[in-house]
């Protein structure tokens, strides 16, 4: 039975999923498959699986916002599938972080409101260990040097206090904002799935619209650049661990 929303049966769908938010970052990814087909794209739920160095692997995006992202989740568990990295965007927390730099998310401040209609605040949204501990280990044998921390999720770019709620989130040591990690956490560890997210830092701290048209096209560099990184991160981290639970 196909799910009503991300059009996929257990068929279609491996154990180990990439979940990026844009569909077209899908295409971009498959671009670093081996082999791969597309199973569906409904709304803003693109899948395609395929294989990575010989390892099964399912793409889906999830679209905007936490409350797109789980429903992603919840009918890809009902699929099968156990492992998921996020590949998202995020903006910068801290200054030292620049464009490009990638953000392992330990724990995500719940700012959106999709988890909350699964538990109260007071419930943490933190990856799973394992999963951690892979990518981890992944970066230090592709020399990628990441920051990892806490981040945060939230729901809207446009409200009045941003700068206020920035500058707040700052002196707490958080590293960087993204729409989704702490609903895909919050709902990974309520149904006992392994969930991690990797993000790419597109805005720098307290950063304005650039004058100069040449930092512009810098930026685009440095973001896409990130990208790849996040993707070959993610794609590598399933690699060593599908070898580790095959051993």
């Amino acid at each position: 039975m196909k799910q009503p929303h991300i059009l996929c049966s257990e068929n279609d769908i491996e154990k180990m999923v990439v979940l990026p938010g844009d569909p077209e970052r899908v295409l971009r990814v498959a671009g670093f498959l081996d082999t791969w087909e597309e199973v569906a794209y409904n709304r803003e739920f693109r899948t395609i699986k395929g294989t990575y160095k010989e390892v099964p692997i399912t793409v889906t995006s999830t679209g905007i916002g936490g409350a797109s992202a789980t429903i992603a989740l919840e009918e890809l568990i009902t699929c099968g599938a156990e492992y998921f990295i996020r590949i998202g965007s995020a903006g910068a927390c801290q200054s030292q972080i620049d464009i490009g730099d990638l953000i392992i998310s330990t724990g995500a401040v719940r700012e959106e409101g999709a988890s909350r209609m699964y538990v109260s605040q007071n419930y943490p949204a933190v990856a799973s260990f394992n999963l951690l501990r892979i990518i981890d280990d992944t970066c230090t044998e592709l020399g990628y040097k990441p920051f990892i921390g806490i981040t945060r999720s939230h729901d809207s770019f446009y409200i009045d206090n941003e700068r206020q709620l920035m500058k707040h989130w700052n002196t707490k040591n958080v590293l960087g904002s993204d729409m989704e990690t702490s609903a895909i956490y919050t709902v990974g560890s309520l149904r006992q799935v392994n969930v991690a997210s990797i993000l790419n830092n597109v805005v720098r701290y307290q950063s304005d619209v650039k004058d100069a048209i040449n930092d512009y096209v810098d930026d685009e560099t440095k973001a896409a650049e990130g990208e790849k990184k996040e993707i070959i991160l993610a794609l590598e981290s399933f690699y060593n661990l599908y070898q580790e639970l095959n051993s």
